[in-house]
């Protein structure tokens, strides 16, 4: 009666949905200061006051049918141009509006993308700890996500095992960096070395290999670390963007696609772009952030919160004997559990009211996920039972 693979999808949730929820049902009866929700990558920064006054300005002072009507589906012609500007003026480049496409955010930039590449038999290759959605986002447009394993040490690019994975069926490589889970940021030389790889495999092959960049935490890279700009290394790169993280703002759902004059065959994928939009009723993004989002374009965010959040907590650990690479972007960390069932580590967590993620869901057992967009108090107050929860482990 109806589609298995739907009714899967949509009664199956997320670990990451379950534990939140589960840290909701707990809080009501414990008490929400005594629950310590590591689990969702939901921003605590606040939304800048320049985007809240930009919204508050366009409401007041534009014309509704300007704000709340529909735009052509690309996005609002002005808009696109604002953006293209910022990002030229921020890397370097020379775009302009006609290589944007907006989006209801990364999460359908993602998958538009996924949809306009796809043609059967196609894969689409990622790297462990990936974002666990990239498997149903791939799998609902008929491709097969290929995963290549961990490099635990620093969570760069394992090239041995990448190189295997490669085959005529590679149709892109999904980068997610700074990256979630991990926090990693891909160095200079990792995106080099991936752009000789596949411009190689390209020319082996005889067509393209595009390289998919999912940026939501662009901005949010520590200091001492640059993100490079992918489509600056490597032709054939679509880089999709969110608003959700920089400005705070997950719950609006605005995001933008690059597709630069470089790519092979631009017309042609940016035309299935546009189609690959239209059959995912993506109709527009949602055309009051479309305004706002250009309107603020290029200013600061504020990543201090995390920052020292992720001091805190990283040392915490530490301090209580956990192994973990040191955040270098993003707000995550990815320490290992202390067995190998990363699930079991995790259900003992919750004896002490820790909430974290196992890391099988992210392609890398043996580790798990903390969130440390939360309150600092909340992180302050955790520790000690960290500290409790490593204990039973000596």
């Amino acid at each position: 009666m109806v589609s298995e693979k739907m009714y899967e999808l949509g009664t199956k949730k997320s670990t990451i949905r379950t534990i939140f929820e589960f840290g909701r049902k707990r809080a009501a009866e414990v008490g929400e200061e005594n629950i310590f929700d590591f689990s969702l990558g939901n921003p605590n920064v606040p939304t800048p006051e320049y985007v809240k006054e930009a919204a508050i300005d366009i409401l007041t002072n534009m014309p509704p049918e300007a704000v709340h009507g529909y735009t052509i589906a690309p996005g609002n012609p002005q808009a696109r141009e604002a953006l293209a500007k910022s990002i030229n003026e921020r890397f370097g480049t020379k775009f302009d509006g006609h290589n944007l496409f907006l989006t209801a955010g990364a999460a359908a930039a993602i998958t538009i993308c996924f949809k306009a590449l796809c043609e059967e038999g196609d894969e689409f290759i990622t790297f462990a700890p990936f974002f666990p959605e990239y498997r149903c986002f791939v799998e609902s447009v008929g491709g097969k996500l290929v995963v290549v394993p961990a490099k635990v040490d620093d969570f760069q690019i394992r090239f041995d095992e990448f190189e295997k994975r490669l085959t005529p069926h590679t149709k892109a490589v999904i980068v997610n960096s700074p990256n979630n889970p991990s926090g990693a940021v891909y160095s200079e030389a990792t995106i080099q070395r991936l752009s000789e790889i596949l411009a190689a495999k390209e020319q082996e092959y005889g067509h393209p290999i595009f390289i998919i960049s999912d940026e939501p935490y662009r901005e949010i890279a520590y200091e001492g670390y640059t993100v490079p700009y992918i489509p600056k290394y490597y032709k054939n790169t679509l880089v999709c963007y969110s608003y959700s993280k920089s400005f705070s703002l997950p719950g609006e759902r605005i995001g933008y696609i690059v597709v630069p004059d470089e790519v092979a065959d631009f017309g042609a994928v940016y035309g299935a772009i546009a189609g690959a939009a239209r059959v995912l009723t993506h109709v527009n993004a949602p055309s009051l952030w479309q305004l706002v989002v250009a309107r603020c374009a290029g200013q600061p965010s504020d990543i201090s919160t995390y920052v020292k959040n992720g001091q805190l907590l990283y040392q915490g650990l530490i301090d209580a004997g956990f192994t973990c690479v040191k955040p270098q972007g993003a707000f995550y960390l990815f320490p290992k559990a202390l067995e190998e069932d990363d699930y079991a580590f995790c259900e003992r967590a919750k004896k002490y009211d820790l909430l974290l993620v196992p890391g099988t869901d992210f392609g890398c057992p043996g580790y798990f996920r903390a969130a440390y967009c939360i309150k600092t108090s909340t992180i302050e107050r955790s520790l000690p039972l960290f500290k409790k929860l490593a204990a039973e482990y000596r």
